[in-house]
């Protein structure tokens, strides 16, 4: 049990680090084009995005492709917690009934691993 919680935690970390890219691409997007603001998270978006193509690559050696993929689904649930936390969105009924869609599906997929 220990560790499929590490692997849970390993395959987690790269799709939060994309997760942070999205919040950077929306704060950029909210500048104006190419204004210092533009430009910084700009720049942090791709800094992260190296980081998490690093980091896949890592974790595409360690797993099997077909459980490292179906975990890139969590990206949606990160996406609604950095919405609620960084930008007061509301979440819907609908999104929380396709999260729970997307973490049935992981849990099928890593179950059999």
């Amino acid at each position: 049990m220990a560790v499929k919680l590490k692997n849970i935690i390993l395959l987690q970390f790269p799709i939060i680090i994309m997760s942070i890219a999205g919040i950077l691409a929306k704060k950029a997007s909210a500048a104006e084009l190419f204004s210092v603001e533009f430009i910084v998270y700009y720049s942090l978006e791709m800094f992260t995005i190296g980081i998490y193509a690093v980091l896949w690559q890592q974790i595409i050696k360690r797993f099997e492709i077909s459980v490292a993929y179906a975990n890139k689904g969590t990206l949606i649930i990160w996406t609604f917690i950095w919405a609620i936390i960084f930008f007061n969105e509301s979440i819907t009924i609908n999104n929380i009934l396709g999260a729970i869609l997307v973490i049935f599906g992981i849990l099928m997929v890593f179950r059999d691993a």
